[in-house]
C-alpha cells in the first residue's frame, strides 16, 4: 500500500448533508472520493469542486446496497492510486409509515444501507486510517436518541448508528483514528420526500441548514468529538431527551409521526 495518497471518501455526496460535507472538506484542502448512484449529480458536484479551486474530486457511481461495496470503492481507489484517510457514512435514507404497513423489502434495503454498509465501511479501511492519522464520521441523526413508531425501522437504524460509532470511537482511539457520530436534527434536503414526509420535518427553530450541520459535523471530527449535535435547540432536545419517560416519549412521537404521514397513493 505504500506510495497510495490519501483520500476522504463520502458517501451519498450527491445532495444534502453529503454535498455540503464534500464542499467543507474541499475548503479544507482534502481531496476527495465522492460515492452515490446519481453519476450527473457527482461529476456536476465534481466540476464545481475543481471550478473552485480545489483538485477535481474522484467520481465513484455505486449502488452501495449492492453487496461487495467496500471491496468495490477499495478497488476503485487503488486503480487511482488512493486509498482513504477518512471515510464519511452520510449514505441512507427514511420511511414514513408503520413498520408492519410499509413495503418489507423498502425497510430492508434501508436496514442494508443505514446500518450495513455504514459498518462495511466503518471496518474495512481501519489499517489506511490508522496510517494517514485520519477517521470516521457517521452521520446519524436525532432519531438514535429516540423511539419512533410510525418511523419504526429508521429511528432503530439510527440508533444502531450511534452506539456503534460511541463504541468505534473508544475501540479505534488507541490507533489515532478519530469516529465521531453526527446527529443532526431536521435538514431540508430531499430526505423528507424520499421519507413520504407531508408538510415540514419540524418546527422551524429546530432545523438547520445542510452547509450549519455539515461544518460543525467536520469541525468536532477534527477535534476528535465522540457525537456532534448541531444547533443549540437540538442540544436541549438531546439533553431532555433523557428526563422524559419513554412511555410519554412513544405516545408524543406517534401522534406527530401521524400528522406528518403522506396519504397512500
Amino acid at each position: 500500500m505504500d506510495g497510495l495518497r490519501p483520500i476522504t471518501v463520502i458517501t451519498g455526496a450527491s445532495s444534502g448533508i453529503g454535498e455540503a460535507l464534500a464542499w467543507v472538506f474541499a475548503r479544507n484542502g482534502y481531496a476527495l472520493a465522492l460515492v452515490a448512484r446519481r453519476a450527473d449529480r457527482l461529476n456536476a458536484l465534481a466540476d464545481d469542486i475543481a471550478r473552485a479551486g480545489g483538485p477535481r474530486p474522484l467520481v465513484i457511481v455505486d449502488d452501495l446496497t449492492q453487496a461487495g461495496a467496500a471491496r468495490r470503492i477499495g478497488e476503485a481507489l487503488s486503480q487511482r492510486g488512493a486509498e482513504p484517510q477518512y471515510i464519511v457514512n452520510n449514505a441512507g435514507f427514511g420511511l414514513i409509515g408503520r413498520a408492519t404497513e410499509r413495503d418489507r423489502a423498502e425497510q430492508l434495503t434501508m436496514i442494508d444501507l443505514n446500518v450495513r454498509v455504514l459498518t462495511e465501511l466503518s471496518l474495512a479501511f481501519v489499517d489506511s486510517l490508522a496510517r494517514h492519522r485520519g477517521g470516521i464520521l457517521n452521520v446519524g441523526s436525532m432519531a438514535g436518541f429516540l423511539p419512533g413508531p410510525g418511523m419504526a425501522v429508521y429511528y432503530a437504524s439510527k440508533a444502531f448508528v450511534l452506539s456503534f460509532s460511541e463504541a468505534l470511537h473508544s475501540e479505534l482511539k488507541p490507533r489515532g483514528v478519530r469516529v465521531t457520530v453526527l446527529c443532526p436534527g431536521p435538514v431540508p434536503t430531499e430526505f423528507g420526500e424520499r421519507a413520504g414526509v407531508k408538510g415540514s420535518m419540524a418546527p422551524a427553530f429546530m432545523t438547520q441548514s445542510a452547509r450549519a450541520v455539515a461544518e460543525e459535523g467536520y469541525r468536532g471530527l477534527m477535534a476528535g468529538r465522540r457525537v456532534v449535535v448541531p444547533g443549540t435547540a437540538n442540544k436541549l432536545m438531546a439533553w431532555l431527551i433523557r428526563l422524559i419517560p419513554r412511555r410519554l416519549l412513544l405516545a408524543a412521537i406517534d401522534r406527530r409521526q401521524a400528522r406528518r404521514s403522506a396519504p397512500k397513493a
